[in-house]
């Protein structure tokens, strides 16, 4: 299968289409994914960042990175965030690529070190990140694991 993965910041026309997608896919309002994505169009910084992969037109996978994924642990930032790839894309390696893309990408912007909230076991490990510890997400009630992945920049 050929696929595409792009930066938003590189490819802002598709801001509309990537924060419709994001929002559906995970429930936040959309405002905030516009809010996001238009801070990563500008250009400001290295934090907030959004990627997709494209098949076409279509989106089939995508992942932020953010200050804070909504946890209370502001010190471990930036933060790897709505990892989603579409049912009918999955297994087929497309959420590893797209992980070592971001890790990739920031470090051209000087990042050596990113972290990751997430209720899943072992599929991250596969990606070369570690688990760290346990994190209270806001308005959760239970903690969720957080994973680190360091690199050279």
């Amino acid at each position: 299968m050929a696929y595409k993965i792009l930066s938003l910041r590189k490819h802002g026309e598709l801001l509309d289409k990537a924060a419709g997608w994001f929002h559906q896919k995970w429930g936040i309002p959309l405002e905030a994914y516009q809010e996001s994505m238009a801070q990563c169009v500008k250009q400001e910084g290295p934090v907030p960042q959004w990627y997709m992969a494209m098949d076409g037109e279509a989106i089939i996978g995508g992942l932020g990175v953010i200050e804070n994924d909504f946890h209370a642990r502001k010190d471990l930032s930036p933060n790897v965030c709505a990892v989603y790839v579409e049912e009918t894309h999955r297994c087929q390696g497309i959420a590893g690529k797209l992980l070592n893309h971001v890790c990739e990408d920031m470090s051209g912007f000087g990042i050596d070190t990113l972290y990751l909230l997430t209720d899943h076991t072992s599929f991250y490990e596969r990606y070369g990140w570690e688990f760290l510890c346990m994190v209270q997400g806001d308005g959760e009630d239970k903690p969720s694991r957080m994973y680190v992945r360091h690199w050279s920049t």
